[in-house]
C-alpha cells in the first residue's frame, strides 16, 4: 500500500490539474494500492470571510490584465492537455477556503474525501460556483454523497476551524510553501502538477516492489 499525502487548496488551478493527471494514472492502473489523504493549505489564509473580487485580486497579484491573461492561458493549456474542462471566467470571486477545507476534513471521516475534493474543483473551475458560501458547500457536499443537512449544521458551527488552521500552520512549518505538494510514502516530496506517466511509473514501482517481497 502506497500512502500519498496531498497538500492542496480547492481554488488552486494547478491543484485541479494535478488531481486530474493523478486520476488518469490511477484509472490506467485499476486495482492500484494507493491510499490518498488530502491536507489543508490555504493560498490566501488572510482572505476576508466573504472573499474578494476575482478580477481585482488577480490583477493585483499578477500586475495587470496582460499578465493575468498570460497566466490564464498557461492554465487553460495545461488543463486541456490533462483532458479537463475549465472555465476561468465563470467564477467572479476568490473565496476564503477555510470552510471548504473543513468540509474536506469531515468527508475524510466518511470515506468521501476524494469525491468531495473532486466536486469542489469541478464546481469552482467548471461551473463558477462560490465554494466559500456555506449554503453552496452544503449542496455540493450532498452532490458528492455527504449528508447535506449534516454538512450544513457543521458549517454553521465553529467545529474544527482551529484544527484546520493548525494543520495549515504545521504544513508550512514542515516546509510546504506551494500547492499542490505531494508526499509519497512519507519520504519523497513532489511539488506542482505532475505528469500522468510519472504517476504510472510510481504505481508500477510499488506493485513491482510488492511482488518481490
Amino acid at each position: 500500500m502506497l500512502r500519498l499525502d496531498i497538500f492542496s487548496d480547492p481554488v488552486c488551478p494547478w491543484c485541479y490539474i494535478g488531481k486530474g493527471l493523478l486520476d488518469r494514472a490511477l484509472a490506467a492502473r485499476p486495482g492500484h494500492a494507493v491510499l490518498i489523504a488530502w491536507h489543508p493549505f490555504q493560498l490566501n489564509p488572510d482572505m476576508a470571510p466573504g472573499g474578494a473580487d476575482r478580477d481585482a485580486y488577480l490583477q493585483a497579484k499578477f500586475g495587470g490584465p496582460g499578465s493575468v491573461r498570460r497566466a490564464a492561458a498557461r492554465v487553460e493549456q495545461a488543463a486541456r492537455l490533462a483532458g479537463l474542462g475549465i472555465d476561468l471566467a465563470a467564477a467572479t470571486r476568490i473565496p476564503n477556503t477555510l470552510d471548504a477545507h473543513r468540509l474536506i476534513h469531515w468527508a475524510g471521516m466518511e470515506g468521501l474525501q476524494d469525491r468531495v475534493v473532486s466536486r469542489l474543483f469541478g464546481a469552482y473551475f467548471r461551473e463558477g460556483r462560490d465554494i466559500g458560501d456555506r449554503g453552496e458547500l452544503a449542496v455540493l457536499a450532498g452532490e458528492a454523497g455527504f449528508e447535506p443537512a449534516v454538512a450544513s449544521r457543521l458549517l454553521a458551527s465553529d467545529a474544527d476551524r482551529d484544527h484546520i488552521r493548525a494543520r495549515d500552520r504545521h504544513a508550512r512549518d514542515r516546509g510546504v510553501t506551494a500547492v499542490p505538494t505531494f508526499v509519497v510514502a512519507d519520504r519523497y516530496v513532489l511539488t506542482g502538477a505532475q505528469a500522468e506517466d510519472l504517476w504510472t511509473r510510481v504505481i508500477d514501482d510499488i506493485v513491482a516492489q510488492g511482488a518481490t517481497r
